[in-house]
């Protein structure tokens, strides 16, 4: 074999390996991807995304110790926001970052059961909002995410642009949650949410304490990522190996229920409804069930 041949070969031989390792690549990130509207989700993996790091960029000052406190939310030890009819049988704890793959998945693929279930009175969801991304990978976009969703909770707008967030969030690494307009933008999707009132509360970052206040609540719960998901106090992650359908949800549910009415909503709910339309790390949430046909990537 003549040397020119011997450095085709071998020059080939380069170029399928890198062609290969291009696939594996390809590959690894279609395993976090939604497929034809599946989504599969983990909860097993270490309860969540990450380990903990201290995440406020901008720490509040010194001389001043109002924490402000959404309309209808609990303050106190795990402050939150409660979505759902308050007498409700059964109730589901998330504890979650608007910047985590992770729990864009847990919400794509379980927020049609979770909201058919507390429309008919038979769920109470409580919403933690933490800020993990920003501390892991610097940034202010889970405390400005959450401190506007917890804007909308006073507008009685909460689970409609909470939806919205997650359908739109930006890949991990971009930080984009951190620019107010583009969560005011994101916020003109909800009908009547954007008021003097709602913009005010965004540009002025209201509940920043708020939110701080919850994650440093979650520091130090002994959880280790999100989403961290319980239902009546019990970590799903550890029902059925972390491979819980929203089935498996419902199922869970309704037992719990079977021996109390569901509880009614107020006349005046500070929950919202769900838009129309939908939109996506390391670990996961429950496993959602693809619709008929759809193919579900591999976990």
């Amino acid at each position: 074999m003549s040397q020119k041949n011997h450095e085709g070969k071998k020059s080939a031989r380069e170029r399928l390996q890198e062609q290969r390792d291009k696939e594996k690549a390809r590959a690894r990130r279609g395993r976090q991807a939604i497929v034809a509207g599946a989504v599969v989700v983990v909860l097993a993996v270490a309860g969540g995304i990450a380990v903990w790091a201290s995440s406020s960029s901008e720490k509040p000052a010194a001389n001043d110790n109002e924490v402000a406190v959404p309309k209808q939310a609990s303050d106190g030890a795990r402050p939150a926001v409660p979505v759902g009819a308050s007498g409700a049988p059964a109730t589901l704890t998330v504890w979650e970052d608007f910047r985590c793959p992770a729990c864009q998945q847990f919400e794509t693929g379980f927020r049609p059961v979770i909201h058919e279930l507390e429309d008919s009175g038979r769920l109470k969801s409580e919403y933690h909002l933490v800020t993990i991304i920003d501390g892991n990978a610097g940034g202010q976009g889970s405390r400005n995410a959450a401190n506007a969703a917890l804007c909308a909770q006073d507008a009685g707008k909460f689970r409609a642009y909470h939806d919205v967030l997650y359908s739109h969030q930006p890949p991990e690494p971009q930080d984009k949650f951190a620019d107010k307009q583009y969560l005011l933008q994101l916020a003109g999707k909800v009908k009547g949410l954007v008021t003097p009132a709602f913009t005010k509360c965004v540009n002025d970052g209201r509940y920043n304490r708020f939110v701080q206040k919850s994650s440093d609540a979650f520091a130090s719960s002994g959880y280790r990522g999100t989403p961290t998901v319980l239902l009546n106090g019990k970590d799903l992650s550890k029902e059925k190996g972390g491979q819980l359908s929203p089935a498996d949800l419902k199922k869970m549910v309704l037992d719990a229920g079977k021996s109390r009415q569901p509880g009614k909503q107020s006349a005046a709910p500070h929950t919202g409804s769900s838009p129309q339309g939908r939109h996506t790390g390391r670990s996961a949430a429950p496993r959602a069930e693809p619709p008929a046909g759809a193919v579900a990537p591999s976990p």
